[in-house]
């Protein structure tokens, strides 16, 4: 998907993108916007060796921008629920990648309704999942500072 910043595309994760993924979420003024801490390299492997790549219902697509990796977008099944989430590195920022990944995930990804956490703090986040339209769900027994947004069916 192109637009102003450039060609937009998804493909799957490969090895060579976990360095990256992790210097991402190292990022103290991303983890401060998502309420979410950095987790140290051992631990971030093993994550997502695991939990992501090694999840069977899960979906997870590298983002590329102009072929070069700026983040990851997710979905994995999570108490019944089907959740949604991604993470871009601060340098691609404030350029659609986020937007125009999001939708040719949506494309991707049948199951409906989506979810997704997001923290109230983040109004970019808020105002960027309410674009895509996701809608404000309130639901009890969330972490303090988070909400929940629920998709479209």
């Amino acid at each position: 998907m192109t637009g102003p910043a450039g060609d937009v595309r998804l493909r799957d994760v490969a090895e060579d993108d976990l360095p990256i993924f992790f210097e991402h979420q190292r990022d103290p003024v991303a983890n401060e916007m998502a309420a979410f801490p950095a987790r140290d390299r051992e631990a971030f492997m093993q994550h997502w060796t695991a939990n992501i790549l090694g999840n069977d219902t899960g979906r997870n697509r590298t983002i590329l921008l102009d072929d070069v990796v700026v983040g990851n977008i997710l979905s994995w099944e999570q108490s019944g629920d089907r959740l949604v989430g991604y993470w871009i590195g601060r340098e691609y920022w404030g350029r659609g990648v986020a937007s125009r990944a999001l939708a040719l995930f949506l494309g991707e990804v049948d199951e409906r309704p989506l979810h997704a956490y997001v923290a109230r703090a983040n109004v970019g986040s808020i105002v960027f999942w309410r674009k895509m339209g996701f809608a404000d769900l309130t639901l009890d027994g969330l972490p303090e500072g988070r909400t929940i947004w629920m998709g479209r069916s």
